[in-house]
C-alpha cells in the first residue's frame, strides 16, 4: 500500500542528550485525519515539526508519498503548516495573505487569481478579501490561515493546536467546519492538540504520546473504550482502574482476584494472562450499570456474574437527558457513572445503596505495570 506519510523508527534527541521523540512508527493513508494527543512535553509538536521540516530528525526515516524527505527544506516539502497564532502578515489584507504562497511559487497571475478566488469562496472569505487581518475576528483569522495553507494544494496539512486561541463556542463551530472541509478536499490532516474532545471528535485515528513514546494508536471510540496501557486509561475519558492478580482465563475473559473479590474483563490484546500475574481491569464509565441494592441477587448475577461492587450514591444530577452520578465504593474510591435518565429515574436516590456492575466483555484487562 502507498502511504501519504510514513515515520519509521524516528528519533529526536537534543544536543544536550535529552530525548524528545523515541522510536516513533506510523503509517498514514491518503485522506486520513490523524490527531497527536498527549500532555505538554510529550513530543507531539516536535514530531509535527519534524514532518514539516522545521525540526531535524536524529535518526529514522520520514517518507511522504514514498519519497524520503529527512533532509528536505520545509519549503520543498509537499506540506503546509498552520500554527496556533496563525502567523498572518499584518501589513497584508486577506487576499494578499492567502495568495502569498502562490506568489513565492511564481504562479502565473491568472491561475493564481482563480485558485485564490476558489478557496476564498469555499471558506466564506470572499466578502472580506480586501480587509486588513487586524480588523478580523479569531474565527476569521483561523479561516484565513486555513485558506493560505490549502491554496497551495499540499499533500498533507499540518495543524499545531490551531484552535487553541478560540473561545469554546467558536472552537466547536470551527471544529465542525474543519472536519467537513477535510472530507470535502480529501487531504491528509495531521493535527496536534492537548484537548481530548477535539481529538475524539475530529480524527480517524489518534496517536497518544507520553514522554516521547507512542502509548496507543487507535480510532477514537476504541481508544476511549479500550485503553491498552495504564497511562491511556488515566489520560483518556473516565475510567475506573481495578488492580488484581489473575485467577484464570477462559475464552479471552480473564478473572482477577481484586480487593472486591473476583472480577472479570476481556483480554483483547492477547496478553499472557497466566495465574498470579498482576493485571488491572479498566472499566469505562459507559460500560457501567448502576443497580439498586434491592434488586434480587439472582437477577444481578444472571446479568453480570461476579462483576458487582457495592457502593453508595453520593450525588445525582440530570443534565438534559443524561443522569450523572457520583458513587463511592466501601474503600472510599470514587467513580463517575452516567446513563440515560429513563434508565435510572425513580430507581436510584442520592445517599442510597447500589451496585456498580458490568458485563465482562465491556471491560478490558491490561498489564498493571507501566511500560
Amino acid at each position: 500500500m502507498a502511504y501519504d506519510l510514513q515515520l519509521t523508527n524516528v528519533y529526536k534527541t537534543y544536543d544536550n542528550g535529552t530525548p524528545a521523540v523515541i522510536d516513533f512508527n506510523l503509517d498514514v493513508e491518503k485522506g486520513e485525519f490523524i490527531a497527536f494527543l498527549g500532555p505538554s512535553g510529550c513530543g507531539k509538536s516536535t514530531t509535527l515539526r519534524m514532518i514539516s521540516g522545521f525540526e531535524t530528525i536524529t535518526s529514522g526515516d520520514l517518507m511522504i508519498r514514498g519519497k524520503r524527505v529527512n533532509d528536505q527544506l520545509p519549503e520543498k516539502r509537499p506540506t503546509s503548516m498552520i500554527f496556533q497564532n496563525y502567523a498572518l502578515f499584518p501589513h497584508m489584507n486577506v487576499r494578499q495573505n492567502v495568495s502569498f504562497g502562490l506568489e513565492v511559487k511564481k504562479m502565473p497571475r491568472a491561475e493564481m487569481n482563480r485558485k485564490v478566488d476558489q478557496i476564498l469562496e469555499k471558506l466564506g472569505l470572499s466578502d472580506i478579501a480586501g480587509f486588513p487581518t487586524s480588523r478580523l475576528s479569531g474565527g476569521q483569522r483561523q479561516r484565513i490561515a486555513l485558506a493560505r495553507s490549502l491554496v497551495v494544494e499540499p499533500d498533507i496539512l499540518l495543524l499545531d493546536e490551531p484552535l487553541g486561541a478560540l473561545d469554546a463556542n467558536l472552537r466547536k463551530s470551527i471544529q465542525n467546519e474543519l472536519k467537513l472541509l477535510q472530507r470535502d478536499l480529501g487531504i491528509t490532516f495531521v493535527f496536534v492538540t492537548h484537548a481530548q474532545s477535539e481529538a475524539l471528535a475530529l480524527s480517524d485515528r489518534i496517536i497518544v504520546m507520553n514522554a516521547g513514546r507512542i502509548e496507543q494508536i487507535s480510532p477514537p471510540r476504541e481508544l476511549y473504550t479500550r485503553p491498552s496501557s495504564q497511562f491511556v486509561a488515566r489520560f483518556i475519558g473516565s475510567n475506573t482502574i481495578l488492580p488484581g492478580t489473575v485467577l484464570e482465563q477462559t475464552d479471552g475473559i480473564v478473572v482477577l482476584q481484586t480487593a472486591f473479590g473476583p472480577l472479570a474483563g476481556a483480554n483483547l490484546a492477547g496478553i499472557d494472562a497466566h495465574a498470579g500475574r498482576a493485571m488491572s481491569i479498566i472499566l469505562p464509565a459507559e460500560a457501567v450499570d448502576l443497580l439498586p441494592a434491592d434488586m434480587p441477587e439472582q437477577e444481578m448475577r444472571a446479568g453480570f456474574g461476579t462483576n458487582m461492587i457495592p457502593c453508595t450514591i453520593d450525588r445525582l444530577q440530570i443534565v438534559g437527558h443524561i443522569m450523572h452520578m457520583d458513587v463511592r465504593f466501601d474503600d472510599g474510591q470514587k467513580i463517575k457513572v452516567e446513563g440515560h435518565v429513563d434508565k435510572y429515574r425513580d430507581r436510584l436516590k442520592a445517599g442510597g445503596k447500589a451496585y456498580v456492575a458490568w458485563k465482562s466483555a465491556k471491560a478490558t484487562v491490561i498489564d498493571s505495570q507501566e511500560a
